[in-house]
């Protein structure tokens, strides 16, 4: 199993489908966004090879030689987006997920009547100009993994009610229904109606926040793939402390000058503390001092149902191997049980046709399986929650189901 984001280089062409006139390009290179460009040659040749099977009713979804794979997806038959990606390990479920977030976030700053509507090219390339820094945290080796799983990254706080309390408090007072507490581009806590944002955008939106520049207050203009992608809603950000946002989703109200100090002086002040306490959840996940088997090195679990997921590599951060590639690793297999044993997320089309066997969990040894040698990856589904684990090479191979359900029930009260 290769390790996902490591060596290699990613290409994603943006082209006017009917035209076949670049709109964009943007690479990466071991996870790091560069500024290559693809010859013209190449790219007039990925898409008429496309637009040649579009021509004779063949739809051309995916393309692999020896060492790239090539995924094409057209999106309201006016935008066509082509990635090509060396990365080892690199997955068509993967690169199809990608393709998707980035059409998601081509609509979420641009609106979707822009981009099926296209009156003039040049002025469209420099609107999508906004949405580069978001595209190219998808390329890059993001410590976010919402991308792939389509599940929105959280975190879990260790005074969790209080701060619900506070948050629902304050929605109240400002008369808005979507608000929610962002840390590093993760959801702490959040309002009911920000739960119930679909998808792609609950994923979209903090992953948004975790790729702009700090900034004390934001009055950012967003439309809703999902929910409204021809009317803008305002995103209104508030910086707490660093590194941790107070975000509301609503309409022409209230405005930013409305969220004056005495409102947030209110509803915050009482919990500077618990607060602060939250601020380096943000690559944990998980609470100071929950208790975790010392052979875990990362873990990755998800609510499919509810479509949240929380990811840490910190347990044991001083062993091998880096956190960078205990991500790597989890994504790898992520895609592994995702697109083979497990059967598809609830919603998906096959959903209900594969219902008759489903796999309950499975492991993999990098390396030998011998004592001592290889790290394990063990995955357990129960329900609605599907758990990754990353164990070290001295966790046994006849222990690893025990202990996934075991870690699994710990975690089972949190999400």
């Amino acid at each position: 199993m290769g390790e996902d984001g490591a060596g290699g280089t990613m290409h994603l062409l943006c082209l006017a489908a009917s035209s076949g006139v670049p709109l964009f390009c943007r690479s990466s290179r071991g996870g790091i966004p560069t500024r290559q460009q693809l010859p013209f040659s190449v790219i007039g040749s990925l898409n008429g090879v496309h637009m040649f099977g579009q021509n004779l009713e063949v739809q051309l979804n995916s393309a692999r030689t020896e060492d790239t794979t090539v995924v094409w997806k057209s999106f309201h038959d006016s935008i066509t987006l082509i990635i090509m990606s060396s990365e080892e390990g690199s997955s068509e479920l993967r690169l199809e997920r990608l393709l998707q977030m980035v059409f998601g976030a081509m609509v979420l700053l641009v609106g979707l009547e822009e981009l099926t509507n296209i009156r003039n090219i040049e002025r469209l390339k420099k609107e999508l100009r906004a949405s580069y820094r978001l595209i190219d945290s998808f390329l890059g080796d993001s410590e976010l993994i919402g991308d792939l799983t389509e599940c929105v990254d959280c975190v879990v706080p260790p005074e969790g009610s209080l701060l619900q309390e506070a948050l629902s408090g304050f929605a109240e007072a400002t008369s808005t229904a979507f608000v929610s507490l962002v840390v590093s581009g993760r959801v702490m806590v959040a309002t009911e109606g920000w739960w119930r944002l679909g998808m792609p955008e609950a994923v979209l939106l903090p992953w948004l926040l975790g790729s702009l520049p700090p900034q004390t207050a934001r009055d950012y203009p967003v439309y809703l793939p999902h929910g409204s992608p021809t009317v803008p809603h305002r995103l209104l950000t508030l910086t707490l402390l660093p590194g941790l946002e107070l975000c509301l989703l609503c309409g022409p109200r209230p405005p930013l000058s409305h969220l004056d100090p005495q409102l947030l002086e209110r509803w915050w002040q009482p919990l500077l503390e618990s607060l602060r306490a939250c601020v380096p959840l943000g690559p944990r996940a998980l609470p100071a001092g929950f208790p975790l088997h010392a052979d875990i090195l990362g873990l990755l679990l998800l609510h499919l149902e509810l479509r949240r997921c929380l990811l840490t590599v910190e347990p044991s951060g001083d062993r091998e191997p880096s956190r960078e590639q205990r991500r790597r690793l989890l994504r790898s297999f992520y895609t592994l049980v995702t697109s083979t044993h497990f059967p598809p997320e609830p919603g998906s089309q096959e959903d209900k046709a594969q219902q008759v066997h489903m796999p309950r969990a499975c492991y993999l040894v990098l390396g030998p399986e011998e004592p001592d040698v290889g790290w394990r990856l063990v995955a357990l589904q129960v329900g609605p929650r599907r758990l990754l684990l990353l164990l070290s090479p001295q966790s046994p191979t006849h222990g690893l189901r025990s202990l996934a359900t075991q870690t699994l029930h710990a975690l089972t009260p949190l999400l």
